[in-house]
């Protein structure tokens, strides 16, 4: 029996039948790091298998599988051909954790595994060695009537970091009866030199209630406040530092009449015409995330979607009965819902003033109004804005005219709408985001494209010095406008409706365990990007940063003009790692 091996970058996603590319590039990090690559392996006969990696060097080794998803819509648009495929069919996602290492190797077709590495600031410099051990389980590997009990023979594997010595991709193994271990081995080199705390806010909008619904448990109950716990924690160790606070169940991806499961921190009795309102969930929310390590809050947007034209669903104690007294029969600008807010809103910022988080809190009014309803969108936001006691306000609306009217001071734009921002006046803090209309030129993360346009996003954030990013769909588990739930697990593009990995990045495991995505993983790398350049403006300048990076391109690096291949990035990644180290000493 044979195995064939590659150990591949973390931007090569790895098909069954496809021979991946060996890395080409010496692997390094910094201390406080997170540095990824894969191994694949390709035998020609099933085998069971438990496989382990581990290195002196880390603070933390983990070693998940590389699981493929279906996909029946892995991208939207194929017209700049920066794409892997846009069939239906299954894509390399999800990053399982093994339990004891073991799992099952198919026959004749690649099975990647992702190794991450986690540095601390106390880890020491140097260069390490990274093993990944591979024990086949020899009574079922081999009949009983050749197998060697005896037998504990190693084959060992060398993986150099050189990259000369790196141009043979794949490497076999010929496994008998006296041979039970195949041991893969490559180095990590650690430079002196601690990577900086992540100055950019990063929200990717947090849906609670998905998680109730997918585990069938109550809103609010213990077991929903521990899973959600674990799904922000997850979310704060992969760049996440803000969060949407569902005040009242979100107003977001909800079919006109429609709703979702209600979510509402705030307890709200209305009673001889006066409001009052208990913020006992708020403040056990705003506890739970600060410890989880997030530092900003965004409060749910204070009327419908898409124009501002509704109420949010909110649940209000009338006579010792709880009911929905605001939702889409009410006017967003009627007078109960002015009666409402101007209760509501001085009570809600005298809450977050108490809790310590007055200035790191910002409010929405709708969620990307379109140019039809902007008169409708100032009505809405003059209604509100003066309750707030000047709270900032920002919204996703990618309009020119909507920031230079001063519809919205703070506009969060779509990466493909930033043109006129950029060559003309632009905000004072720049916020940028994408969803699934962000599709062509521009990066993303869809199944069907590269890692490559995943990960360039952090040299284009750094370029252009933007002050935060936003993206919809951290754990959102519903169908398009929340027709109906759905298993993420079989279903990654919403009833076909946004191109995979667009909708989450976090699946639900076993018992409110999350398990992270191979695209989740992909975008910390380019946080992990944005905080080198920055280290290494701090010891050169802007200039030297932006010119490193434009190097050998034929245009400037842009959101749309940027290359394609991993290999720049990589490349790129590791000269600047050896620059921070070389002007540090």
């Amino acid at each position: 029996m044979v195995i064939q091996s590659v150990l591949a970058s973390s931007l090569e996603k790895i098909f069954p039948e496809q021979a991946p590319a060996a890395c080409q590039i010496p692997f390094t990090m910094l201390k406080n790091d997170t540095f990824s690559f894969q191994a694949a392996l390709r035998p020609d006969a099933s085998i069971p298998v438990q496989i382990s990696a581990a290195s002196p060097v880390a603070a933390q080794v983990s070693l998940r599988r590389v699981d493929l998803m279906p996909s029946t819509l892995p991208v939207n648009d194929t017209r700049d051909g920066n794409i892997l495929s846009d069939k239906p069919g299954l894509y390399p996602d999800l990053l399982t954790p093994l339990e004891d290492g073991k799992c099952s190797l198919p026959c004749n077709v690649w099975t990647a595994f992702w190794i991450g590495i986690e540095t601390t600031e106390n880890t020491p410099a140097g260069t390490f060695p990274v093993t990944i051990t591979i024990n086949l389980d020899e009574d079922k590997a081999y009949p009983k009537d050749i197998s060697d009990q005896n037998s504990a023979d190693t084959g060992l594997l060398n993986i150099p970091d050189s990259s000369s010595e790196l141009s043979e991709e794949t490497k076999t193994y010929e496994i008998n009866k006296n041979n039970k271990i195949v041991i893969l081995q490559t180095q990590i080199e650690v430079i002196d030199a601690v990577l900086p705390k992540q100055q950019l806010t990063v929200t990717e909008w947090f849906h609670g209630d998905c998680i109730a619904d997918y585990y069938n448990i109550p809103v609010f109950s213990e077991t929903h406040w521990e899973y959600m716990r674990r799904q922000i924690c997850l979310g704060v160790r992969r760049g996440l530092n803000m969060i949407l606070t569902p005040i009242f169940t979100p107003p977001l991806d909800t079919d006109v009449g429609g709703e979702r499961t209600t979510i509402q921190l705030v307890g709200i009795e209305y009673k001889d015409g006066v409001y009052s309102f208990d913020f006992s969930k708020l403040k056990r929310w705003v506890s739970m995330c600060l410890d989880c390590g997030i530092e900003y809050f965004e409060m749910a947007h204070l009327y419908t979607q898409w124009g501002a034209a509704h109420c949010p669903k909110i649940m209000v104690t009338e006579d010792g009965v709880l009911k929905k007294r605001f939702g889409w029969d009410n006017d967003a600008l009627g007078e109960d819902y002015r009666q409402f807010l101007n209760a509501f809103l001085p009570a809600l910022t005298d809450e977050l003033k108490r809790l310590g988080i007055r200035d790191r809190t910002v409010f929405h009014i709708s969620d990307e109004p379109d140019e039809s309803c902007l008169s409708q969108y100032q009505a809405a936001k003059a209604q509100a804005a003066g309750l707030l006691g000047g709270f900032p306000i920002m919204d996703a609306m990618s309009h020119y005219r909507c920031f230079t009217d001063g519809i919205c001071e703070t506009p969060i734009i779509a990466t493909s709408a930033l043109e006129p921002f950029l060559t003309g006046r632009r905000p004072a803090d720049l916020w940028v985001y994408y969803c699934c209309a962000q599709n062509y030129q521009v990066s993303n993360r869809f199944f069907g494209m590269p890692s490559a346009r995943n990960r360039i996003i952090g040299l284009q954030l750094y370029k252009y010095q933007a002050a935060g990013f936003l993206q919809w769909g951290f754990n959102f588990y519903n169908s398009r406008l929340s027709r109906r739930h759905i298993d993420p697990f079989a279903v990654t593009d919403a009833d076909n409706a946004f191109p995979s990995g667009d909708s989450f990045l976090v699946y639900p495991g076993p018992d409110g365990e999350p398990l992270e995505s191979l695209h989740m993983a992909v975008f910390y790398e380019a946080l992990c990007d944005l905080r080198a350049l920055s280290l290494l403006e701090r010891l050169t300048s802007r200039e030297h940063v932006i010119s490193l990076m434009e190097d050998g391109l034929d245009e400037p690096l842009t959101f749309t003009r940027y290359p394609h291949d991993a290999g720049y990035l990589l490349r790129l990644r590791e000269r600047v790692n050896r620059e921070i180290f070389s002007r540090m000493y």
